[in-house]
């Protein structure tokens, strides 16, 4: 009873810190507007948005490494509240480049909570894994629902409030992590005493972790495009006001959390995680081009589809990270939860700027259409073969 009640707590936890850090670190695309009012452009706005991303994929690698190592709660902790640390200082920073750097410098320390993710690896079995797993990453829409509820509002009178609010959530994390966490016990030893100076073998010695890191990454295009652009797309080619979308895509970013939860139960149900994922990326790119069309036509339609996207797209991140984190093992766990953030960060730190040139030279219908390629050729890469095969022999089933 008492093991059951801290893994929830570790999970609520888990999913508080998650919260705080997809608020600061993809949120700021809320503060396009304000960002435009101040007077830069959007290809400019793009590069702020991008930042924090930037920051996030130069450490990802190096948290992960710390928290195999000294554990979650050192980590979470630690960069949690240094990254509050410099929101707080980014309120009085002058000019947009000093902005800038203080954005990546709170998604670099940030990212110690997207390197994190070994407690549910730790504390939950394997049939109940996927969706402790979903619940966690549910705080990444729970996170762009917040933002997108709160920024723009607070960002009517200049980009203080928002940074202060920011700051808040991330040093409220930290406190909650150091106080609360706990690192779960390691895995018992083996029978056979282990050769002295040898470590567990590499999970990279074949292409199945290789391959769901590349597809994760893919499908992290059409996530991002969503998450930047929606706000731009309804106000600048639907005609909305930025407050009334800012709600709007908060409630489905609500809903794209339960996806989260709704992909876990999915998954811990039929036992596999990659068979879902390649449906979501299927389903995603057919999404992409049907919202491609729409907005060519001038449809009304072009709006429940970014809604349908804007849930969909997202739901696969808990099956991704449950499966890497299965892959890898309790010894590897936070170096391939930091290399699959940090391929999912390079992707997602090229979107906002590239995809805002591309924007501005084409418009939005030929820049999702080319969207839409990514989840298919990460449909026909997730490793659903090999995975059956992994489960076949824990089982002694036929594969």
């Amino acid at each position: 009873m008492e093991n059951a009640r801290w893994r929830w707590l570790m999970l609520v936890v888990g999913m508080l810190a998650m919260t705080a850090g997809s608020t600061a670190q993809y949120g700021i695309a809320y503060l396009i507007p304000a960002f435009r009012d101040q007077g830069l452009t959007l290809e400019q706005a793009g590069v702020l948005v991008a930042c924090p991303t930037i920051g996030v994929m130069l450490t990802l690698i190096a948290w992960g490494a710390a928290a195999d190592r000294w554990g979650e709660r050192i980590v979470l902790s630690t960069g949690l509240g240094l990254a509050g640390l410099v929101l707080l200082a980014a309120r009085w920073v002058p000019g947009t480049l000093g902005l800038g750097v203080c954005l990546a410098l709170s998604g670099a320390f940030g990212a110690s909570v997207l390197a994190s993710g070994r407690l549910i690896l730790g504390w939950f079995a394997r049939h109940e894994r996927a969706l402790a797993m979903g619940l966690r990453q549910s705080a990444g829409p729970l996170g762009l629902a917040l933002a997108a509820a709160t920024l723009p509002a607070l960002a009517t009178g200049g980009i203080g409030s928002p940074l202060l609010f920011l700051a808040a959530l991330f040093l409220a994390a930290a406190a909650a992590s150091f106080l609360l966490v706990r690192d779960p016990a390691p895995p018992p030893p083996s029978a056979a005493p282990p050769t002295p100076g040898t470590r567990p073998a590499s999970p990279y010695r074949t292409s199945g972790l290789w391959r769901i890191h590349a597809a994760s990454a893919l499908l992290v295009i059409p996530q991002f495009t969503i998450t930047t652009f929606a706000l731009v797309f309804l106000t600048d080619a639907r005609g909305w006001a930025a407050l009334d979308a800012g709600h709007l895509l908060a409630g489905a970013q609500l809903c794209g959390a339960l996806s989260r939860l709704g992909a876990g139960y999915w998954s811990d149900r039929t036992g596999s995680r990659l068979r879902p994922m390649r449906l979501i990326a299927v389903t995603t790119g057919a999404g992409m081009l049907a919202l491609a069309a729409a907005a060519v036509a001038g449809s009304g339609l072009a709006v429940p589809l970014l809604l349908f996207l804007a849930v969909v797209a997202v739901s696969s991140n808990g099956l991704s990270f449950t499966a890497v984190a299965e892959y890898a093992g309790s010894a590897w766990a936070g170096r391939a939860l930091g290399i699959q953030t940090t391929g999912q960060n390079t992707l997602a730190a090229a979107v906002p700027p590239v995809l805002a040139v591309t924007i501005a030279a084409v418009d939005f219908a030929p820049s999702f259409a080319v969207v839409a390629a990514f989840p298919l050729v990460a449909a026909a890469i997730v490793p659903v073969a090999a995975e059956r095969r992994a489960i076949a022999a824990q089982t002694g089933e036929p594969g």
